[in-house]
């Protein structure tokens, strides 16, 4: 059923010239269209966009019985094609929804169809989809009339499974064209070492299958046994000696599986080297894959993989897709893990594997290897190369204890200096680690906070009570950056804390509100050797939450620290912003459960990223030396941390977040509405400047993955359209 539309009065929308009638021009900014139904209609409404004139951002107001209204309006992706899903109901206002499909001039072609079955509505996406592969799908879910909108966050229609993404990348491998290497007479470029014990044969006929089947040569294998004593094992292995690209090292007698995998390793011939577990698989054309990576990065010394995981019966379970290569999220799980591919010479130089470590073997290995290079020598290779199967039989999985504290102390060792060794006990995930530096000299740095502000009592005298009440870190001085307050109370209580502290500190100015302005008054005015920029929105969680900002400092090449946050019903609000989010940049997990873990438990680790938010920010002298001044002229209000943070980046800082300070934001308390007309033309004015100074519109956040989507907080896995680049 064609739906009826027609465009809000002033919005300045002509029909095309060419004669169809879908086909629509703005001729000045946001042109809208009210969507008219009858009162009783078909359930389900599908509205199809396609921009003429480059990518646009529509945005869909629902009508909560009131009219439509900023509240109750919800932004689409950044793109050119779209088919928005809304379920009116079977009865319902005669206008549910209004359509801004575009904030500016430009030609766009826009359709709205209503269906009475969901299994209508599913055949006419399908058929969308396969003749436009690229379409953005966005399911708006329910719009309650005149009760509540509720906005689902998630694409019912567009929804992408481990096993369609892994198939859709091993399709692409398949092409690639490698020259022939020669026979394994001469040195092969590649040795994969397999230490084995009792391995059932299924698991070791299912492992050398997909090596054999790699279409690569100039790649060995190299069966370390472990001294087994299953009868069944033995001739196993016996039986497959005569293949050429397979070789079996016997050890007499069971050592342990760094001990074995060293033997095997001992007569490896590879230039580099790589470990399989023994019930592991190697994924369809995945070493293809990674010789065509070291071709094209010959100064790399080192590259990882990404992970599928299957069950028992290599069944797609769920995958690992990595982030890029990241110290400080190393220090708190190896989530580097399988495939690692390592120069053999190098892996010889410091010794190879560690028995007294073994259930994280791997992980010791990997630091200390890791210690050798330069974060440039080491590549990701985004691809789903190795296949974990996950039987709750490995050693790790069984000698879990023993495995953690192995962990740690593989950890402490590769942070320690001459003259202290950092502990390393749980994080927020017991199992994980959180390094404790100790009495760092960070630590005892003093720190200048900076707290842009105007009037407003209780949350400013709220935030000053917790910075010298709750907070165990004394070293300090609080400048308060005030832009004319005129609440008496709030000028009260700057005199008093000036005159009972004496590292207190009030600039009051009537200015027009400039966040960047605010920030560099406090910096000028400053004596401390690091600066924290601090909204006065926030409340104090935990005594300790500024000596853990100031101690991740340690973390090499760190310049700019940030916290943890959340909103007063306890929900996630900063876990890290990641840049290229809806074009521009946004917070990641936003409104997650506060206990929320994220992939691979990030979450409850610090991570380094790519931007953290300008409510709680900390950042090194070094850094500000650096970086310099905030932008006041282009980003006077919103984006000025994005800003701040990639040219930070660009200067060769790394970006810290932490779940170990935690602070409440209530956030955007004291500010006015970003809808009212002459703030919304300044933050599209903000916004188009983040694009043109930054490029976000396609910028690749190394902090996750190209095989999430970047257009919700809570990314989805998408189809890939070719491999992914290494990076």
């Amino acid at each position: 059923m064609a739906v009826a539309v027609f465009s809000k009065p002033n919005s300045h929308i002509v029909r095309s010239p060419n004669g169809d009638q879908n086909l629509w021009r703005s001729i000045s900014a946001d042109p809208a269209f009210k969507i008219v139904l009858p009162t009783v209609r078909p359930r389900f409404l599908a509205v199809f966009i396609s921009s003429r004139s480059g990518d646009i951002e529509p945005k869909v107001y629902f009508n909560s019985g009131l009219g439509f209204s900023e509240k109750n309006s919800r932004p689409c992706a950044i793109g050119k094609d779209f088919i928005i899903l809304l379920d009116v109901g079977p009865v319902g206002s005669r206008f549910p929804a209004r359509i801004d499909p575009l904030d500016s001039e430009g030609e766009f072609f826009f359709e709205a169809s209503a269906f009475a079955t969901r299994q209508i509505l599913h055949d006419w996406i399908e058929a969308r989809t396969r003749a436009n592969p690229g379409i953005i799908v966005q399911n708006f879910g329910k719009s309650l009339m005149g009760i509540k909108v509720a906005w689902r966050h998630r694409d019912a229609y567009c929804t992408v499974t481990a096993r369609d993404y892994c198939t859709a990348l091993y399709s692409y491998a398949a092409k690639i064209q490698i020259p022939l290497e020669p026979s394994l007479q001469s040195e092969p470029w590649l040795s994969i070492v397999t230490p084995t014990h009792n391995t059932p044969i299924e698991y070791l006929s299912d492992l050398l299958k997909s090596f054999l089947e790699q279409e690569c040569n100039g790649v060995e294998i190299i069966l370390s046994d472990d001294g087994s004593t299953e009868s069944r094992t033995q001739r196993y292995l016996e039986s497959v000696c005569s293949n050429a690209n397979v070789r079996v090292v016997r050890c007499k007698e069971n050592k342990g599986i760094s001990a074995a995998t060293n033997a095997g390793l001992a007569n490896a011939r590879g230039k580099w080297v790589t470990f399989l577990d023994h019930d592991d698989l190697i994924a369809p054309h995945a070493l293809k894959v990674i010789k065509s990576a070291i071709e094209l990065h010959p100064d790399a010394n080192f590259f990882y993989t990404d992970e599928l995981i299957v069950d028992r019966n290599l069944r797609a379970s769920g995958l690992m897709l990595k982030p890029a290569f990241d110290r400080v999220l190393l220090t708190g799980v190896n989530y580097i893990n399988h495939f690692s591919i390592y120069k053999r010479d190098l892996v010889e130089q410091i010794g190879a594997l560690r028995s007294p470590f073994d259930g994280s073997q791997d992980y010791d290995l990997l630091l200390r290897y890791l210690n050798l290079l330069e974060d440039n020598e080491v590549r990701h290779i985004p691809f789903p190369a190795y296949w974990w199967r996950q039987t709750g039989e490995s050693y790790s999985a069984k000698y879990l204890e023993r495995a953690t504290q192995n962990a740690r102390r593989a950890i402490a060792e590769s942070l320690a200096a001459p003259d202290s060794i950092p502990t390393v006990g749980p994080a927020l995930t017991e199992t994980l680690h959180r390094v404790e530096f100790g009495e760092c000299s960070a630590a005892h740095s003093k720190i200048s906070i900076i707290i842009p502000s105007r009037d407003n009592f209780r949350l400013i005298s709220r935030i000053l009570d917790d910075i010298y009440n709750k907070t165990d870190y004394s070293n300090f001085e609080v400048i308060v950056v005030d832009n004319g307050s005129q609440d008496s109370k709030v000028l009260e209580l700057y005199q008093r804390y000036t005159s009972r502290e004496s590292n207190f500190f009030a600039l009051v100015n009537a200015a027009d509100f400039n966040f960047s302005r605010a920030v560099n008054l406090g910096m000028a005015k400053a004596s401390g050797e690091h600066y924290l920029l601090l909204n006065n929105d926030l409340e104090v969680l935990d005594r300790s939450w500024l000596k853990e900002l100031v101690t991740c400092l340690e973390f090499a090449e760190t310049g700019i620290v940030g916290a943890k946050l959340v909103y007063p019903n306890g929900r996630l609000q900063h876990a890290g912003v990641i840049v290229g989010y809806g074009g521009l940049a946004g917070h990641w997990f936003i409104n997650k459960a506060r206990d929320f873990g994220g992939p691979m438990n990030r979450l409850h680790l610090r991570n380094s990223v790519s931007c953290v938010t300008g409510a709680v920010m900390l950042i090194s002298h070094d850094c500000a030396k650096a970086v310099g001044a905030w932008d006041e002229v282009n980003f006077p209000i919103a984006y000025n941390d994005v800003d701040y943070c990639l040219r930070a980046k660009k200067a060769g800082f790394r970006i810290v977040w932490t779940p170990f300070a935690s602070l409440i934001h209530h956030e955007s308390v004291s500010r006015g509405s970003d809808e009212e007309p002459t703030r919304k033309a300044r933050f599209h004015r903000e916004q188009e400047n983040l694009r043109r100074l930054h490029q976000t519109s396609n910028y690749a956040d190394r902090t996750t993955h190209e095989g999430y989507s970047t257009d919700r907080s809570e990314p989805r896995l998408i189809l890939p359209k070719d491999l992914l680049p290494v990076r």
